[in-house]
């Protein structure tokens, strides 16, 4: 079936969806009593709405991964119950096991949407990030060359977010006219009266960014359905208002901003499905609630094939940065795969491509370049969401930016399953004299929280440009960090260079800079050559250290670990928070292992000032001088 074909429905379309809309309503106060826990009241106002999204969209329940499909992305997961009962009424599952496991443990039926789901597009609760999502889905399918359509179904309360607003301009910036948003307007949320909460003039806002909007009355069919059918041939993204009552059906609870969150208990159920002309069936699905239920599998990830290119060796001589090492990578293997259509690329910027360098991507490929503005959170979830379908997306931004302050966005697109490359610059004390506010020294501490996500600090420019070919064709997140200053080539004991044409990353593993007999030092980062150069110092007083790089520093190299405590010292150094980075991965490691020599750690232990980067890692006790001294008064 196509999209919204009919010109308009007619009395048996109407009376099936009216058939159904009373059936999923006591789907969804059957579940919800069952586990005792949900939001009843917002799903049945929501229902209607996705009765006739999910029944005229172009989708199937044999086409739940086509790439052809439209998508339909639910903004407030929390009204699930709707969800699922209009998903298992349309024959995406069993109904009856959406309804028996609502919110069971194990259960693919959550409390909040998951795209383990079929029929489900993205994974919701967190409110606001919906329509940052369908950018992401709309943007896919135009750089793909797909003729599809997105609907982004959202609710009045958190129509106020600021992340809600990001959207609404990259979407009418970008001409995403195949984006259509329903806003459930019921005027309630959970505390009270939306209006009394924070009002929102949400009609006025889509107007004022640029969208054409609607109003409907949300409960009737044959309104709902040719307004959809009118914005899907709209010039423009369109708002859809649809004005619904909370509760819609059952007497009691309609209107009554209690059943927001609150569910009933078994005597009002009771009355509520006389209301509706149902039989209770409470008992049934307490039985069946036992049963052990086979979910559907979805799988999410994807390996792309690509082309690596030719790797760029810089000199010992040259002194660059690692950012602009990323950039011309970035660039360089994006034009090596130019006409590789199954994988396109595409890099996302929050008004900094001349920092962290992705302005030559820019200039290269314009097309798929897409410049987000002083918008961060949006563009952190438009930036995963389309790393979901075969995209090779990048997103680049200072560290406090793109992971102190997109943190949330972040987890989210991690348990959506998304493939981004988040690459950001910018990171510690090395960015000197901007100060303490744009110093992150926190982005492993908060990322080692996401269970998909890998980090990888390279420590020059010609492990920074392997690294940059190596995760483009990686699946699942990445993160690769750098700093801001230019740092040195990295060199073998003889001087020649350590990363050179023979290099190959491989995530995990350690490098053995310098061998040791005494001690080692483990760091990462721009703090890699201060580390050889304490090293210098060291051997000129007759002390005997090595350096090993841990440019991944979640993981343990086992191999390298070994002979790295068969030394009996251990000293970590980081441009990171101390107790939150490389050296809480060591120090747990060297729990783990009941070392019993000395483990020593360097890295940040309170804010920056402005200064230089030199003045700021004394102030810390990590330049070379320091560093050797404090390894020799323990020797």
């Amino acid at each position: 079936m196509g999209r919204f074909e009919k010109e308009r429905l007619d009395k048996e379309d109407i009376s099936r969806l009216q058939e159904l809309s009373r059936l999923c309503k006591g789907d969804i106060l059957t579940m919800t009593t069952l586990a005792n826990s949900g939001h009843p009241g917002g799903a049945m106002s929501s229902l209607d709405i996705y009765l006739t999204v999910f029944s005229y969209a172009n989708i199937a329940p044999e086409r739940v991964d086509d790439p052809n499909r439209d998508k339909i992305i639910v903004s407030h997961g929390h009204t699930s119950p709707a969800v699922y009962s209009v998903l298992g009424r349309l024959g995406f599952f069993d109904i009856d096991m959406a309804v028996a496991t609502f919110r069971l443990s194990g259960s693919i039926f959550e409390g909040h949407i998951v795209r383990k789901v079929p029929g489900v597009e993205w994974g919701t609760g967190n409110l606001g990030q919906g329509l940052s999502a369908g950018c992401g889905f709309a943007l896919g399918d135009r750089v793909h060359g797909r003729d599809t359509y997105i609907f982004v179904l959202m609710s009045d309360g958190e129509s106020t977010k600021g992340q809600v607003a990001e959207a609404r301009r990259f979407a009418s910036k970008y001409k995403l006219n195949n984006i259509t948003v329903i806003v459930d307007y019921n005027k309630i949320q959970i505390s009270g009266r939306t209006d009394d909460i924070m009002p929102c003039r949400i009609g006025e806002n889509y107007k004022a960014d640029g969208w054409e909007t609607m109003e409907v009355d949300g409960h009737n069919f044959a309104e709902l359905y040719q307004a959809i059918k009118k914005s899907i041939e709209m010039p423009k993204p369109v708002c859809v208002i649809a004005n619904t009552i909370l509760g819609k059906s059952v007497s009691f609870m309609e209107n009554e901003y209690k059943y927001h969150g609150k569910t009933l208990d078994e005597q009002m159920y009771n009355k509520a499905m006389d209301e509706l002309g149902l039989p209770p069936v409470l008992d049934k699905y307490r039985k069946l609630r036992e049963r052990k239920w086979t979910y559907p599998d979805r799988k999410f990830e994807f390996t792309p094939v690509l082309k690596k290119g030719t790797s760029i060796v810089y000199k010992k001589e040259e002194m660059t940065d690692n950012r602009s090492a990323y950039g011309r990578a970035l660039s360089e293997i994006a034009k090596a795969n130019a006409d590789n259509k199954e994988y396109p690329f595409v890099v996302f910027d929050c008004d900094l491509a001349t920092s962290v360098k992705t302005d030559l991507f820019a200039k290269e490929f314009p097309e798929q370049f897409f410049q987000v503005g002083v918008q961060e959170h949006n563009a952190a979830t438009i930036a995963g969401a389309i790393s979901t379908d075969k995209t090779i997306s990048f997103f680049s931004d200072f560290g406090v930016f793109g992971v102190d302050e997109t943190f949330n966005q972040a987890r989210l697109n991690d348990q959506n399953y998304t493939n981004l490359k988040l690459v950001c610059t910018h990171l510690g004390l090395d960015v000197g004299e901007d100060g303490k506010t744009h110093q992150c020294i926190d982005y492993v501490g908060l990322l080692r929280n996401l269970y998909r996500f890998r980090i990888v600090i390279p420590a020059d420019p010609n492990q920074t440009d392997r690294v940059i070919r190596y995760v483009a064709g990686q699946s699942g997140n990445w993160f690769v960090g750098m700093g801001r200053s230019k740092v040195p080539v990295v060199t073998k004991k003889d001087g020649s260079v350590y990363f050179d044409e023979n290099y190959r990353f491989e995530y995990g593993r350690a490098d053995l800079l310098r061998e040791g007999e005494q001690g080692y030092i483990a760091t990462m980062g721009c703090l890699v050559p201060r580390a050889l150069k304490a090293v210098e110092i060291l051997n000129e007083k007759g002390i005997n250290v090595g350096v090993v790089n841990i440019s991944c520093p979640l993981e343990i190299d086992q191999e390298v670990m070994d002979k790295v405590l068969s030394t009996g010292l251990i000293l970590t150094m980081e441009d990171h928070h101390i107790d939150t980075g490389l050296g809480m991965t060591v120090g747990m490691y060297l729990l783990e292992k009941k070392y019993a020599g000395k483990f020593l750690k360097l890295g940040v232990k309170r804010y920056g000032s402005s200064g230089q980067p030199d003045y700021l890692f004394k102030q810390e006790g990590m330049d070379p001088n320091s560093v050797a001294s404090l390894i020799a008064s323990e020797l």
